[in-house]
């Protein structure tokens, strides 16, 4: 299976889904990630640009990553970019990655920029239709972010309902928690959402909703086979 991960910034896909990434490139799958606003640029306690670069391509090699695809779109400013230019960034991720599964942020998630690289990726997946030879993307997930999609204060906007539970088992949470401890700056103390606590707590609770043993919880919205 080809996964690829779509997300605004460095370690979201490491708060998302990297206790998964674990788990599926130890198992054989190929995994790529796509990130919209590399620099980073607005971020509090931010390294220098190469510090930061170094951090997410080691975190990402850690996971088992295959390849990561970087953008340089305007760190909460993407609304301020046209539409049409993040769904062909993210496009063209799709065309050399050929992912059988994508997954990208919720749209109801407080950070403004991953609700436009949600809204982008639904625009993006459909990329098949608009060029048939090209292979047809099988699902499409959200993902929960800590710090972000647990803030349910919009009740005009759906909220995150996980359908979808991959078992990572606590050896998958413990990769996670050493993977986001190589993003300088990204980690907090206890009750943070980004605490080490939080996280390892975060997935015991989504595992025993379905008896697993530790896992990520996902949003499957659209599957075809």
């Amino acid at each position: 299976m080809k996964y690829l991960i779509v997300v605004a910034h460095p370690d979201d896909e490491t708060l998302g889904a990297g206790a998964s990434i674990w788990k599926w490139s130890h198992n054989g799958d190929k995994v790529d990630v796509c990130i919209m606003c590399t620099e980073a640029k607005a971020r509090a306690f931010r390294p220098e640009d190469n510090e930061l670069e170094g951090d997410t391509n080691a975190s990402n090699k850690f996971l088992g990553v295959d390849k990561i695809y970087e953008g340089t779109f305007p760190n909460i400013e993407m609304n301020t970019v046209p539409h049409l230019k993040l769904v062909q960034f993210i496009e063209s991720a799709i065309r050399e990655s050929e992912p059988d599964i994508i997954i990208t942020h919720h749209p109801a998630d407080t950070n403004n920029d991953h609700l436009q690289t949600s809204m982008a990726c639904q625009e993006a997946i459909r990329l098949f239709q608009r060029q048939p030879p090209l292979k047809r993307v099988k699902e499409f997930w959200y993902m929960e972010v800590p710090s972000c999609t647990e803030w349910k204060i919009n009740n005009s906007m759906i909220t995150f309902n996980p359908n979808c539970y991959v078992e990572v088992g606590k050896e998958g949470v413990d990769a996670k928690i050493r993977a986001l401890s190589m993003y300088r700056g990204v980690m907090r103390p206890y009750p943070h959402p980004r605490s080490a606590e939080y996280i390892l707590g975060l997935a015991a609770m989504r595992g025993s909703q379905w008896g697993l043993n530790y896992a990520e919880s996902f949003e499957v919205v659209l599957r075809t086979y």
